[in-house]
């Protein structure tokens, strides 16, 4: 566009020119000593530009031959830069593909000439990383934090995901730790923690910690229940040693979000706790609540395991089940060993035997030999303690019961 600006200006001056010319030619007359020129007005003007050009022509092969090595120079940057973009290129699509050597190579081939050094370093980290060679990878860390110094955070934030990756569980929490009390609210920060803290069993900082993973909304709804359900279900566990005493773990069940409260495992660790610590009155409203809101055959099988104070109302509730669930093997063992309880011993045995017509199960099983042994058979007891061995009573759980 400006050269075409510029011819234009050049031919209406010409135009002009050739019309001055031809109505009046007119003449210049230059004279030094004894010697004078003489010529027309038009040749003089167009001898005049033609030296201005020329002169302009000289001045500028003067300064493109004097540039001349910076251009040059220039020329062989951008083949460099064009290079190392290039080779940049082919390393990530190799780490991409999992070709960890091809990848390492090529993200650090051009590397003083890549655009971004820091994410070359940073890449090649990670090959590294998969390499199994974490020198190499701590290395490249510290070439990409001098690479671009204002970048640490980035550059601790990979630090600490490959070290956790790796299994440098202590090194990773001590960089998650530092990066925390620079930036208490980032996500991914919160969430690697959360990890970390799993990977460690630390179930008491992770417990600290969702709040936060919740507020910020750094995980999914089903992984923040999953991480809710794990810590609560260790920390269940670790409040129902012998030497501990139950109000540990009736204040964890107390501290549990209300969305968990109604988790049928949850339930079910927390009342064979407080069964195990001898706290049975506790669990029985718990459990006969559960059982009403949810037919669960796990939770019939532990409310049969319950020893109150109050046996015959445990009886009348059990019972009360029989018209929707007459038909569970789980219910009838139940019934019977709550019979057991209140020395009902002919009822007892009936409910039982009623349970191995449908679904004969190990736990049955014994209860029989042990009552017909209570009873004096010695014959039925030895066949029932038979048979129960032949249903593999060692495997049984009654967390995985027939409907």
């Amino acid at each position: 566009m400006k050269t075409l600006f510029s011819f234009l200006i050049i031919l209406v001056l010409a135009a002009v020119l050739g019309i001055v010319a031809y109505q009046d030619n007119g003449y210049v007359l230059i004279g030094r000593g004894h010697t004078t020129i003489e010529m027309s007005l038009a040749f003089f003007i167009l001898l005049q530009i033609g030296l201005y050009l020329l002169i302009a022509f000289v001045l500028r092969s003067i300064k493109q031959t004097w540039s001349l090595p910076d251009i040059i120079k220039q020329h062989h940057q951008r083949s460099k830069i064009s290079k190392a973009q290039k080779t940049s290129k082919q390393g990530l699509i190799a780490l991409a593909q999992g070709q960890w050597k091809k990848a390492e190579k090529a993200l650090l081939k051009n590397v003083d000439n890549a655009e971004t050094p820091l994410l070359n370093y940073l890449s090649a980290a990670r090959a590294a990383q998969e390499l199994n060679e974490p020198e190499r990878r701590d290395h490249y860390l510290s070439m990409a934090h001098k690479s671009m110094p204002d970048a640490d955070f980035a550059v601790e934030l990979t630090q600490a995901e490959l070290q956790l990756a790796h299994g440098q569980l202590e090194q990773s929490l001590a960089t998650l730790e530092h990066l925390r009390s620079i930036s208490p609210k980032h996500g991914h920060v919160l969430n690697l923690l959360a990890q970390l803290y799993e990977k460690l069993h630390s179930w008491n900082e992770l417990k600290k910690l969702l709040p936060e993973l919740k507020k910020y909304k750094v995980v999914s709804t089903q992984e923040l229940y999953r991480l809710q359900k794990t810590v609560f279900q260790h920390l269940l566990k670790q409040a129902a040693t012998p030497n501990e005493k139950p109000d540990r773990l009736i204040t964890i069940w107390q501290s549990l979000p209300k969305e968990l409260k109604n988790d049928a495992d949850l339930i079910l660790d927390y009342c064979d706790r407080l069964i195990q610590l001898k706290q049975d009155n506790i669990a029985e409203p718990l459990l006969r609540a559960a059982i009403k809101h949810q037919w669960n055959t796990a939770f019939v099988y532990l409310y049969g395991k319950i020893k109150t104070d109050q046996p015959q109302q445990q009886l009348d509730f059990a019972e009360s089940l029989l018209k929707q669930h007459g038909q569970s093997p789980v219910l009838l063992l139940t019934l019977g060993r709550l019979c057991l309880t209140l020395a009902l011993w002919g009822k007892a045995q009936a409910y039982f035997e009623a349970s191995m017509g449908i679904a004969p199960m190990p736990e049955t099983c014994k209860e029989l030999g042990e009552l017909m042994e209570h009873l004096g058979d010695t014959e039925k007891a030895s066949a029932y303690f038979r048979q129960g061995l032949l249903l593999s009573a060692d495997c049984f759980s009654y967390k995985n019961l027939p409907v």
